[in-house]
């Protein structure tokens, strides 16, 4: 299946359409596909991003479409809400870096995003009556014994460790968003989006994938932190936008996991990087992270049940997709122009 048939897909609306959705970290990875999602489905979208971790090259293309707006501000500002006019019937938030390593550099921005950013996101929902989705993370689990990570799992998380304004951020942006339905009645859902991968990833990300294709374009050695004998469960952005928007589209406040089934060590990964490159690369193993997890593999079972939502997309393909846009993006040349 072609990703344009893929994205043609209708949205599932348990409720009246939505006409019009603010998506804050619209610019980042995952913000950009579910903009674009949005807006092929006839849907007016406001596209907040500060550009600290996103990049507005991730939003070109829709730049001339009809209903789509740029605006780059800091969603955690004092009175953004104020700067937001609306009405939205959808505000989905998913500012903030896309993961521990990616966030080593910026964990006070980055816990801004989980705190006042999800307090600024939620107020937006609350004063239009608007449905509204944190975009949480696996990373709320840490390292639990449990696996599969079922929802109903608290989780392993060091509070003050390297990984704590990522891991924490998340957790305390959850406890806002279940305090914001319990105490005002706000339609507020949370989806746990685990290891997801495709185009408009960060080509300088810390991330294990993009940092294997990275190295393995260039035919330098591929690095692995650890043994490899890590896991991770690695879904593709289409199959993850499919399942975000199927919860929004529901009135459901408990987490949601949604993440893939392909469960693979990290050094399984990078051979399949190394072999569908076709490069020379040799693997290197380095030092481990503190605190990574050995295992990380979603239990997607209420998704699949109460959603009819299941990954769809093999590896393979995924990940050809998602090399084809790495050397693009890294060939001699490239530019990833600013547009404002």
């Amino acid at each position: 299946m072609t990703p344009m048939a893929f994205s043609a897909i209708p949205l599932p609306m348990s409720r009246p359409r939505w006409k019009r959705a603010l998506v804050t970290g619209g610019a980042g990875f995952l913000g950009s596909h579910l903009c674009e999602r949005l807006i092929d489905a006839g849907i007016e979208v406001d596209c907040v991003d500060d550009l600290s971790s996103g990049s507005a090259g991730n939003v070109r293309h829709l730049a001339g479409r009809p209903g789509f707006r740029f605006l780059r501000q800091d969603v955690s500002a004092p009175g953004r809400p104020d700067t937001l006019p609306g009405p939205y019937d959808l505000v989905l938030h998913f500012a903030g870096p896309a993961s521990p390593a990616d966030c080593l550099d910026c964990r006070l921005a980055a816990l801004d995003a989980a705190g006042p950013g999800t307090r600024n996101a939620l107020a937006v929902a609350e004063r239009d009556g608007a449905r509204f989705l944190l975009g949480s993370a696996c990373h709320v689990y840490g390292d639990p014994a449990a696996h599969p990570l079922r929802e109903d799992c608290w989780g392993h998380v060091d509070p003050v460790g390297p990984r704590s304004a990522h891991d924490e951020g998340k957790r305390f942006a959850e406890a806002l968003t279940t305090a914001g339905a319990t105490a005002h009645g706000t339609d507020a859902g949370i989806v746990r989006v685990f290891d997801t991968y495709g185009p408009r990833m960060r080509t300088d990300g810390r991330q294990a994938l993009p940092t294997f294709i990275r190295q393995a374009l260039a035919g330098a050695p591929v690095t692995i932190e650890g043994d490899g004998s890590q896991t991770r469960s690695l879904a593709y952005v289409d199959d993850i936008v499919e399942g975000v928007l199927r919860v929004a589209a529901s009135r459901a406040v408990r987490p949601v996991n949604i993440g893939g089934d392909d469960e693979a060590t990290v050094e399984e990964i990078a051979r399949r990087v190394i072999h569908l490159t076709g490069s020379p690369s040799r693997l290197v193993y380095r030092p481990a992270r503190a605190h990574d997890p050995a295992r990380r593999r979603p239990d997607t079972t209420f998704a699949r049940e109460v959603y009819g939502w299941s990954p769809r997309i093999p590896w393979e393909e995924g990940f050809k997709r998602t090399i084809a846009h790495f050397a693009e993006r890294v060939a001699p040349g490239a530019r990833d122009e600013e547009w404002l």
